[in-house]
């Protein structure tokens, strides 16, 4: 089996060396985002591993496919970057990665803390030796209601986390877990809406979630609201987002990720023109903490990328040594 990984990070090669090894495979790193340009290193290879900022829409596939490309792994656990049901109609199978979800939860939870903490004001101010306090006054998380949107993997995580914290946990989500009834208390969605001091979002980005919380959403939302995002920025409405900050409708957000982050996170920009006004004006906001897409950058979290990304390529091609594909 023949692999090449584009998008790789230095700190993803050893984890691909060990794989390599642990399979005999003949696997290829490339740093570089997969586009029609350099199409040409697929040559000779089966199947393909990227990471969210090589775009495989239907172009794209078919230019792999030409190639003979059986397979993509995605090494992120959301897929909208592929046209699945381009792939799937021209016979191109893909598959994503799934690590554990204590990382994200655990980065969720201290975006919680950093949000209710007031700390970046905080920071701000000791960098100028002003230690006052005025303004800076917090909130205790025992005394919170949290509202879970999203009950898969990291959102349970997230409720097994915070009910260490002593807080009053709702939860909303289509189908009902019931480890998670254990700490949580689902619920209609807009019945958290109305009684949460401070909602996180957990859900998959679909054609039913974009754009999930909106003006409408917010409105039905208590005033000072906590809004807290790790998952996909799409979830939410950024023009509803920045106008009900200014009018401090939200009392504050939390968001690891943002709408067009795209070859803006994860890369060195420091002198660049950065075309991004939204994420330009909300960052500046006292409330508003902002961190560059890493909920998932742990240790273990970059090995389970890795190795979920090549298993799942071994898995298609047992499947289809089978004949099960």
């Amino acid at each position: 089996m023949k692999i090449v990984a584009f998008e790789v990070r230095n700190d993803e090669l050893n984890e691909f060396e060990l794989m390599k090894n642990k399979y005999g495979l003949t696997i290829k790193t490339i740093p570089d985002v997969l586009t029609a340009e350099n199409i040409k290193e697929v040559d000779g290879y089966d199947a393909i591993s990227i990471l969210g900022r090589s775009i495989m829409k239907k172009e794209m596939l078919d230019l792999l496919k030409n190639k003979n490309i059986k397979y993509i792994a995605t090494r992120t656990i959301g897929c909208d970057h592929i046209d699945l049901e381009y792939a799937e109609r021209i016979g191109i199978k893909v598959c994503n990665s799934r690590y554990e979800p204590n990382g994200v939860a655990d980065f969720t939870v201290m975006l919680m803390l950093l949000t209710i903490r007031k700390y970046k004001p905080v920071l701000w101010r000791q960098n100028v030796n002003d230690y006052s306090l005025s303004g800076l006054m917090g909130k205790e998380m025992r005394n919170l209601t949290v509202g879970i949107m999203g009950t898969g993997r990291i959102g349970a995580m997230v409720i097994k986390e915070l009910s260490g914290f002593g807080c009053e946990i709702l939860a909303y989500d289509i189908y009902h877990d019931k480890e998670v009834e254990k700490f949580a208390k689902y619920v209609d969605i807009d019945t958290l809406y109305k009684r949460c001091d401070m909602i996180s979002i957990h859900m998959p980005l679909l054609v039913s979630t974009r754009n999930i919380i909106n003006d409408d959403a917010i409105s039905k939302m208590k005033d000072g609201v906590i809004l807290i995002n790790s998952a996909r920025a799409e979830l939410m409405d950024m023009q509803a987002i920045i106008k009900n900050v200014e009018s401090e409708k939200i009392g504050a957000v939390g968001l690891d990720v943002f709408e067009n982050e795209e070859f803006i996170y994860h890369i060195n920009r420091k002198t660049d023109i950065i075309k991004n006004r939204d994420m330009a004006y909300l960052r500046q906001f006292p409330n508003v903490v902002m961190t560059p897409h890493m909920a998932f950058y742990t240790d273990l979290g970059i090995k389970g990328m890795v190795d979920c990304a090549i298993e799942g390529i071994l898995k298609f091609k047992e499947l289809e040594r089978k004949g099960k594909l």
